[in-house]
């Protein structure tokens, strides 16, 4: 494009620009296959404790043991029955837990996430 006193303009990014756009995306790439296990896995708890707290229980160290099987099974290690709150709610058992998971980026660089959840519809 031609200015009236015909200096042209360029339009664009520079290639300091991209590399520092590069260096952005790689670090949010990184970032992400990193935290997207661990939401599978919370995702994968909330799924174990509905399946539990809907079969019942006696007691809750029997939901507990319960728990505990099922997270076995799935290769689940961020929790297990004894981090877990369970309590009736009109006949129905609710399962509460709440943890922290520590992800490590660079050495001395770790990214904390909080997880808590709830098998109690009415609670959010």
């Amino acid at each position: 494009m031609k200015h009236a006193r015909g200096k042209s303009f360029q339009y664009g990014i520079s290639f300091i620009g991209l590399l520092v756009l590069g260096v952005i995306l790689a670090l949010v790439v990184i970032v992400g296959l990193r935290v997207v296990p661990t939401v599978t896995e919370y995702m994968s708890i909330v799924k174990v404790a509905k399946k539990v707290a809907a079969e019942g229980g006696d007691s809750p160290q029997a939901v507990r043991a319960r728990f505990d099987l099922a997270v076995a099974a799935d290769y689940i290690d961020a929790i297990s029955g004894k981090d877990l709150q369970v309590t009736q709610n009109d006949d129905k058992v609710v399962i509460s837990f709440a943890y922290d998971k520590e992800i490590p980026l660079v050495r001395p660089v770790y990214l904390l996430i909080r997880f808590s959840g709830t098998t109690d519809p009415g609670h959010r």
